[in-house]
């Protein structure tokens, strides 16, 4: 395994689209034809992104959303520098719980970078379902959280890309330094509040 620069752990409800924003971003594919699996415990991937003359690989950590996992995905979430909360766009309950995840993280890892993703975009652009998380109002969650916001979908590829390489960006020009201790991140000094990706 190589080194991990950057430990990005998703979190979200069952069923709001993690593990196909994970496969669309690693392996640039979607199927969405196979029946749903839930995720067990966690599934991981890395992936090395070129910044001007810096690599960062990103150690990206799939963790289940089953309530009945939720204790386990603790284990997963501990050390990392970035969490990517995502909600279905279709799904309002799947943002209450999105909130509730942030919550459960502060706990645990208060220093993580939150970056919000809406889900199954093209579900809401092509007409198939109406929106039930409107975009000002995730806006403004994340500008409480002093986040972002990404609105993606996985079976297009829209804005997924974009996702990734923000959270790289964020990590390679942070003023503060991210260091390691064994497996884990720290920060060294707090965030200032940057709100270059909202």
């Amino acid at each position: 395994m190589s080194q991990v620069d950057l430990k990005v752990v998703l979190l979200g409800k069952e069923y709001c689209g993690k593990t196909s924003l994970v496969e669309r971003y690693l392996y640039d594919r979607f199927n969405g034809t196979a029946p749903y699996q839930n995720t067990i415990g966690a599934a991981y991937g890395a992936k090395q992104v070129l910044l001007r003359n810096k690599k960062v690989t990103l150690g990206i950590w799939d963790t289940a959303g089953s309530e009945r996992y939720e204790a386990m995905s603790r284990i997963y979430y501990r050390g990392a520098g970035v969490a990517i909360v995502c909600f279905d766009l279709t799904d309002k309950a799947s943002f209450q719980k999105a909130k509730k995840w942030v919550s459960e993280l502060r706990k645990h890892e208060e220093k993580c970078r939150v970056f919000l993703c809406g889900t199954k975009k093209d579900l809401v652009d092509d007409g198939h379902q109406a929106r039930a998380v409107n975009y000002s109002t995730a806006l403004q969650y994340a500008e409480e959280l002093e986040g972002c916001l990404f609105e993606t979908s996985s079976k297009t590829g829209e804005g997924v890309a974009e996702l990734f390489s923000q959270v790289a960006q964020t990590y390679a020009s942070s003023t503060s330094p991210f260091t390691r201790s064994g497996s884990k991140l720290k920060l060294e000094e707090p965030h200032p509040a940057t709100r270059n990706c909202c």
